[in-house]
């Protein structure tokens, strides 16, 4: 495998879902940054190579499989000239500061009730997808206030990634998560004004990742 048909595979993956490298990142999971062409080659010269662990959120994000991939990387399926920019669809939205409020969740986590509103974002493949709307700084700089993420209860979740949890107590909190033990849970403030946290399981109810976000 080459340095630029690695590179070329996620622009393709980005193009055929209408989004641009930036947006192909966010949907991972990732730093918006993380595949800027700024960042492929080193000031210093070395190339650099996205990481497996980038590459699996990548897959898991679009849906699409190893096999499929490194088809695109070998150059045995390209981009189709006539794809067209996915359907956008529209997922239940709320603010943040509500999500803590009793009637907006089931126990698992997922949305219910009628005070959600309804906003259009791009292709989620989860059916059980739904965004917040950040109110305040308590997540700055990563997310400011009016920002919507949105949340996917199906997709797997790792250390280093960004989450909405919901603590026994009923407040709902996006952090990184740092460390899942088979006892605790530690989270990262993404602002470092704010403490970082650290439960017991049984003081969680739920943990969701965040796949996306409009910034």
């Amino acid at each position: 495998m080459k340095h630029e048909d690695i590179w070329r595979a996620l622009d393709t993956l980005a193009a055929e879902r209408g989004l641009s490298a930036s947006g192909l990142a966010r949907l991972a999971g990732l730093d918006s940054t993380s595949f800027n062409p700024s960042k492929r080659v080193m000031p210093d010269g070395h190339l650099r190579w996205p990481g497996t662990g980038s590459l699996a959120k990548v897959l898991a994000a679009t849906g699409v499989s190893l096999e499929d991939f490194t088809a695109l990387v070998n150059g045995a399926r390209t981009l189709n000239s006539s794809a067209r920019p996915p359907q956008q669809r529209r997922i239940p939205v709320i603010g943040l500061a509500q999500a803590g409020g009793a009637g907006y969740f089931d126990d698992g986590g997922y949305p219910v009730g009628g005070g959600w509103d309804e906003v259009n974002m791009p292709d989620i493949t989860d059916p059980n997808a739904y965004a917040l709307e950040i109110s305040g700084d308590s997540m700055e700089p990563v997310y400011r206030d009016g920002d919507q993420v949105v949340v996917s209860p199906a997709a797997p979740i790792r250390r280093g990634d960004r989450v909405v949890l919901r603590t026994a107590a009923g407040e709902v909190m996006a952090k990184e998560l740092t460390r899942r033990s088979a006892r605790r849970i530690e989270l990262h403030s993404l602002n470092p004004a704010f403490p970082d946290y650290s439960f017991e399981l049984p003081e969680v109810s739920w943990m969701h990742r965040i796949v996306w976000a409009s910034q």
